[in-house]
């Protein structure tokens, strides 16, 4: 068995696993806050990687002055999205709102094929380095931003959720909408804010992707791919979240390994994370950390 191999793409697995875990965030912040689960997801990454890469090659922008521009841009796009698209959605039954968010999806992907084509175009070079040795593995450089990137965001989700007001205001709005809003918070608001948190911080893991793999419509697949990694971890649930980031990044990884040295069955990157997520939730129907609702009779 070449440990060598194993171990670099565990690593990588990790490396990967942390983006998802981190745009699973995001995920259930919408899903907590409003209740719907977003397939746009997906999407959010792809917009914020097109517009970084239009800064850095039309206006020829620093990288961390477009990385900038462009959080500011996704977050006024997330919060946009859900006032005029959203917003009048509220109080319509839940299968409408998501129905809304796959026409998002859609939308969105055509939207950027017509302007920006459908071949994949590369960032400009960001770092002297391409790759680093560390303990003889070689590991991108920028995978290694995104590990400190992701690192950071973690943190500040916590502290922004429990000493932060706007984050109070969250937490109360997704335990219950009508409680926080006898309490005199805007659930409108809250919803808004939720929104343009998801689509700024999704729109990092476009941008870390891009870099290494390139800017194509392929991105918005992640939203597909992070989708398994959610209800593994419990869709309302941002621990599990990132728990269930890293099992998919890992599995992934470790699927493609076995395969390509002793299976030979082909697309085992792609299907083993569906594969393992069925058996679990077999045992775990909420996933690993939802919360289970109890129905009285």
């Amino acid at each position: 068995m070449n440990y060598e191999l194993l171990i670099q793409l565990v690593i990588n697995g990790l490396i990967v696993g942390l983006l998802y875990g981190v745009v699973g965030m995001c995920f259930v912040l919408v899903y907590k806050s409003t209740q719907v689960v977003n397939f746009a997801q997906g999407e959010f990454l792809l917009v914020g990687a097109w517009v970084c890469w239009a800064m850095l090659i039309y206006l020829e922008l620093p990288f961390i002055v477009g990385f900038l521009a462009t959080m500011v841009f996704m977050a006024i796009f997330g919060i946009l999205i859900q006032m005029i698209v959203l917003r009048p959605m509220i109080g319509e039954p839940i299968i409408s709102v998501i129905m809304v968010t796959i026409g998002l999806s859609i939308f969105f992907q055509a939207l950027m094929k017509w302007i920006f084509g459908v071949s994949a175009q590369s960032f400009p070079k960001v770092f002297e380095t391409e790759n680093i040795q560390i303990f003889g593995l070689n590991i991108e450089s920028a995978y290694l931003m995104s590990t400190v990137i992701a690192l950071i965001i973690m943190v500040a989700f916590f502290l922004f959720f429990k000493y932060s007001k706007y984050g109070l205001a969250m937490r109360a709005t997704a335990f219950d909408q009508q409680i926080a809003q006898s309490l005199g918070i805007s659930v409108k608001q809250v919803f808004a804010m939720s929104w343009g948190i998801a689509a700024t911080v999704s729109a990092t893991a476009g941008i870390v992707i891009g870099m290494v793999n390139g800017v194509s419509n392929s991105l918005a697949v992640m939203g597909v791919k992070v989708f398994p990694a959610v209800i593994l971890g419990g869709l309302d649930s941002i621990i599990g979240a990132i728990v269930g980031g890293l099992i998919i990044g890992v599995l992934e990884n470790v699927a493609e390994f076995f395969d390509s040295q002793y299976l030979h069955i082909g697309n085992m990157y792609d299907i083993a994370p569906f594969y393992v997520l069925l058996i679990i939730l077999w045992f775990k129907p909420y996933g690993l950390f939802g919360t289970k609702d109890i129905e009285r009779i």
